[in-house]
């Protein structure tokens, strides 16, 4: 019977639960580094979220290992050309096109931040709190009228440009990857044509060799002056100093992450340009890659990949 290691289990749906309960015996602990290492080399399966980077220490620590789990669309969280090399196979989301349409929790958040930003909902929240009541101080925009530029129009993308346009933005779009395209929404033709009419911009693309450092002093020096950008792909695509200068120059009005280049190094995060900016200006926002982290939408995601481990595990007469 397969061994089946859930090392980052709070919260995980009891429905998957249930489901891996009949794979295998299944091992739920919140492990240190360390204690991953020293334990891996037991276990067939590895279930993760995003809190734990799976390197090559670790697979090479794993002797026994067939499957790695992750409910996410990204995989920088694993080394997956080494897996491939060990003969491991990655189970994810990637791909699962359709299933993913059906999840709304990364483009909710990325409005949320949005909102947030245009309407300085943070810092007016706290001035309440401690007391005061000037509404003059926080004085924000409205979004309808305003052009919104969505880079990638896959899955998220498309909800965010719905979204745009039910708020009345004038929207717009470059993906090259994609055939088809939405009647309300305007094709750019390249990433430059976008820049140059997003007052919003909102960046949805995975991260890979195309897209790294996609979004760097040059792209960013095409928007218009005082537009506000938004991440909650991949910290990798957007050059984080490039944007630090452009909000301390006032080229940018402000900017709200999910995901930061460093968000797996704490001490390289917490020392990271961004960080020190953001902790001296409210024009910058940032959360830690919770555009997923609803309970509804993590839930089905994991219901969803014990599943996929089920039939992964059935074909190897695994369980």
């Amino acid at each position: 019977m397969s061994r089946i290691l859930n090392a980052e289990p709070d919260g995980y749906s009891a429905d998957a639960r249930e489901t891996l309960r009949t794979l295998g015996d299944v091992v739920e602990l919140r492990l240190s580094r360390q204690q991953l290492l020293q334990m891996i080399a037991d276990f067939d399966v590895l279930i993760v979220r995003l809190g734990i980077r799976v390197d090559r220490e670790v697979l090479d620590s794993a002797t026994r290992l067939r499957f790695i789990v992750s409910a996410t669309t990204g995989l920088d969280h694993i080394d997956v050309t080494y897996t491939e090399s060990r003969g491991i196979a990655v189970l994810s989301l990637q791909s699962e096109k359709e299933f993913l349409r059906s999840i709304p929790a990364t483009a909710e958040h990325t409005w949320a931040l949005l909102l947030s930003l245009v309407r300085h909902i943070p810092k007016a929240c706290a001035s309440t709190i401690a007391g005061e009541w000037n509404r003059d101080a926080f004085r924000g925009h409205d979004l309808c009228g305003k052009r919104l530029g969505i880079l990638g129009l896959g899955r998220v993308g498309e909800k965010v440009a719905r979204y745009g346009v039910t708020f009345g933005m004038d929207v717009a779009a470059y993906d090259p990857h994609r055939a088809d395209w939405l009647p309300d929404i305007v094709r750019c033709a390249t990433l430059l044509q976008l820049l140059e009419r997003s007052d919003v911009l909102s960046v949805h693309v995975p991260l890979n060799a195309e897209t790294e450092r996609m979004i760097g002093r040059a792209e960013i020096g095409h928007l218009p002056t005082g537009a506000w950008l938004l991440n909650t792909s991949r910290g990798g695509v957007l050059d984080e100093v490039a944007l630090v200068e452009a909000l301390e120059s006032g080229k940018l009005s402000g900017a709200a992450l999910d995901v930061l280049e460093e968000e797996y190094d704490k001490e390289g995060r917490i020392n990271s340009p961004i960080m020190v900016y953001a902790r001296q200006h409210d024009n910058l926002l940032i959360t830690p890659h919770i555009g997923g982290a609803t309970v509804e939408s993590m839930a089905r995601t994991e219901v969803f990949m014990a599943e996929k481990l089920r039939r992964h595990l059935a074909r190897q007469d695994m369980v």
